[in-house]
């Protein structure tokens, strides 16, 4: 087994472990362990809740959860020699769950404290609890189905630059300014409300949680991307944009669907990531990798091939209205396509429908983005994950 180089217990929260992680991105939260390029280590995390779930039928915990504590991020990892303008290489070599935690969640956050992708249909809260047995999973809340894995983290990234970080806050506040009032709002702006910051304290704690940046969205580190083949045997090449580069981790998953459509999405849960890293010299400039990520997926996966594809187009799925090229109300419409088939052919409520597409291996595709004025999405559901036939008859 990999050197364990970040260690979690997980009776105590993130400020109080033996070394602290963090929860918001910012270049001056200090590292908490050094590596070479070429080291392999392993990295413990936990639940990107903070623990603040459990393993029981009640859904107040999803409904009343803290969102200013999340994520919580296992890290920052210092490695040698990275700079400004290289890349840095990622390999997941491995990823499980922690073995006193066999167990994840999945919830749909209630619309005055998150929300959803389908918050306007599904505004209360709810939860399912999945027992993992091996590499399936099973849930007392959605019965009749089973599938296996594919574990991966959900948030991986390096620290920004200060220039990047004024450029986030700069233009998620200004987003938020068009409709202050929104809920869920537009954007999650710094607050120092649940602030982790490494082993920082006194006043410059103060500063740094005032300007630090929110852990909710993806950005050009990476960060949130909730990219379900981010998982075991994939190669990332991130941007630095700091010496040390400071990679960070968390918000693990046993499974989800494309798009990750619950918000408390995925099933989430602790574990460890075994990963190896390196430094390409000059790489942003050299490949023209400077505004995002790039990965080469792993191997495994689970195989599934025969598939009950739901399509959705850019109407608007209450009103009627024509929108143009909406391949986010198309995925919508898709999405509520598929819960009312399978509120019909499981005996699902909506919930656990809406629940099942956040966590079983669906896969999510935009069909059509040229055909005026309607894009076209589509939402693919694995038969085989099903005890029983679900296609028509």
């Amino acid at each position: 087994m990999p050197e364990v180089l970040f260690r979690v217990d997980l009776n105590k929260p993130m400020e109080e472990q033996d070394t602290p992680g963090h929860n918001r991105w910012h270049p001056d939260i200090p590292a908490t362990v050094s590596v070479n390029p070429g080291a392999v280590f392993r990295m413990e995390c936990k639940d990107w809740t903070d623990g603040q779930i459990s393993n029981n039928d009640d859904p107040s915990d999803i409904r009343d959860v803290n969102l200013n504590r999340v994520h919580v991020l296992s890290g920052p990892v210092w490695v040698n020699g990275a700079e400004p303008g290289d890349l840095l290489v990622v390999d997941i070599l491995d990823i499980g769950a922690l073995p006193q935690s066999e167990w994840g969640f999945n919830g749909i956050f209630a619309k005055e404290n998150g929300g959803s992708f389908l918050v306007d249909h599904y505004a209360q809260a709810a939860k399912s609890i999945w027992d993992f047995h091996g590499i399936y999973t099973t849930s007392r809340h959605l019965p009749g189905v089973k599938f296996a894995g594919l574990l991966h983290p959900g948030l991986i990234g390096t620290a920004p630059s200060h220039q990047l970080l004024d450029r986030w806050n700069r233009r998620e506040s200004d987003l938020v300014a068009t409709n202050p009032e929104r809920m869920p709002p537009l954007a999650n702006l710094p607050t120092p409300h649940s602030a982790v910051l490494g082993s920082l304290k006194g006043a410059e704690f103060d500063r740094i949680a005032r300007e630090a940046a929110r852990t909710v969205p993806p950005r050009e580190h990476g960060g949130n991307c909730d990219i379900k083949n981010l998982s075991k045997g994939t190669r990332i090449y991130f941007p630095v944009y700091v010496n040390g580069a400071k990679l960070s981790m968390g918000d693990l998953h046993f499974s989800q669907g494309d798009g990750e459509v619950t918000f408390c999405g995925g099933i989430e849960m602790a574990g460890w990531l075994d990963l190896h890293v390196d430094v390409i010299k000059g790489g942003m400039a050299k490949y023209n990798i400077v505004n995002n990520p790039v990965f080469k997926p792993g191997p495994v996966e689970p195989r599934y091939t025969e598939y009950l594809v739901f399509e959705g187009i850019s109407v608007h799925e209450t009103t009627g209205q024509q929108l143009y090229m909406d391949a986010h109300v198309a995925y919508r419409n898709a999405c509520l396509n598929a819960i009312e088939y399978l509120k019909t052919a499981m005996g699902f409520t909506g919930e656990q429908a809406y629940m099942l597409l956040g966590t079983a291996p669906v896969e999510g595709r935009i069909a059509g983005i040229v055909d005026i004025p309607n894009a076209c999405c589509t939402l693919s559901i694995p038969t085989s994950i099903f005890d029983r036939d679900i296609l028509p008859k």
